[in-house]
């Protein structure tokens, strides 16, 4: 797909030096820039590199004066950054703007769906689905019964939504994700056996929610997992049975929320972090990567470490542990006088 500079320009309202004929169909970084690539200078420290860039588009500040000779063209911004990440937006709702049913797939009865929406191949739609208006559902994805997906929803392919799961709009679904699996709910006998208790609730997402690739969110065992609004979930996470987590969190790669806790709004966590059941997090709060919290947590709390505590305090400690080798051999010295 190729543009014109001056399509955009048109697109950023920018204002174009030099040819706005020029093509470009491909992204590019400045410095390594080729003919037909669009790029961008943002940072002053790359202000060199526009002036032996290939690239054929270059978005610039307005405040931008080349002090050599340059062969790009540039398209004058107000804010090249976020001008380029409005593209990028831009460029990536172009490229995902399917839609249509491919065959072979499979639509059950009682299901109904809005406009524009797209079905890639090879993937199952149980009963009674509803689905709003410009979903696209990528190929190999399965949506079970009673599901509900809100309007503008993205599924890239691979994803799996277990029966009544409810989904809100604007939701994007990375590939490999379960949505609505059994918590992991185990009753253990006198025989030294478990027996499985049966987990009939749903999980609930609410909307603008993104969750990233590989990642699993259990249903309840009873009422509903809930993801709230707003919420981004990267790769590799485990969200387990009747979890909450509050609006606008983030959270990173590999982190473990074990049933029942709930977490407030805003917080920040980092990856690798284990987290047990049954407690509470409140609003604000940031968890350093790979923390281990065993105990709720009050609103606006940063902390580290396993088991986690205060971060100032962690940091302080942690230059005593790192010198604790010469320490012991101070005070075996000590004893020796």
């Amino acid at each position: 797909m190729k543009f014109t500079a001056a399509q955009i320009a048109g697109i950023l309202q920018g204002e174009v030096v030099g040819n706005p004929e020029a093509e470009v169909y491909k992204l590019a970084k400045i410095e390594e820039g080729t003919e037909g690539s669009l790029t961008f200078l943002a940072n002053p420290k790359y202000i060199n590199h526009i002036y032996s860039t290939q690239a054929t588009v270059t978005i610039v500040n307005n405040t931008f004066e080349p002090e050599q000779e340059i062969s790009t063209t540039l398209i004058k911004v107000e804010d090249a950054y976020k001008a380029f990440s409005q593209l990028l937006e831009y460029y990536n709702q172009v490229k995902l703007m399917k839609s249509g049913i491919e065959q072979p797939s499979v639509i059950s009865e009682g299901v109904t769906y809005g406009s524009d929406l797209y079905l890639g191949s090879f993937c199952y739609i149980g009963k009674n689905v509803v689905i709003g208006n410009n979903v696209k559902i990528y190929p190999n994805s399965f949506i079970g019964d009673n599901v509900t997906i809100g309007d503008n929803c993205v599924f890239f392919a691979g994803v799996r939504i277990y029966s009544e799961t409810v989904i809100g709009n604007n939701c994007t679904i990375h590939s490999g994700t379960i949505i609505g699996s059994d918590g992991f709910g185990f009753a253990p006998q006198e025989d030294g056996t478990y027996k499985k208790v049966p987990q009939i609730g749903n999980v609930i997402i609410e909307d603008d929610v993104e969750i990233g690739a590989c990642s699993t969110i259990d249903r309840a065992t009873l009422g509903s997992t809930i993801i709230r609004k707003g919420v981004k979930l990267d790769n590799h996470i485990q969200v387990a049975h009747n979890v909450e987590i509050g609006e606008n969190t983030v959270i990173a790669s590999q982190t473990g929320i074990a049933g029942s806790t709930k977490i407030g709004k805003n917080c920040m966590i980092g990856g690798q972090v284990g987290i047990v059941g049954h407690i509470t997090i409140g609003n604000n709060v940031k968890i350093q990567a790979q923390s281990g919290i065993g105990k709720s947590l009050g609103d606006g709390e940063v902390v580290q470490g396993s088991p986690a505590f205060n971060y100032g305090d962690f940091a302080k400690s942690f230059v005593h542990f790192r010198n604790l080798p010469k320490i012991v051999a101070d005070i075996e010295n000590l004893k020796k006088q």
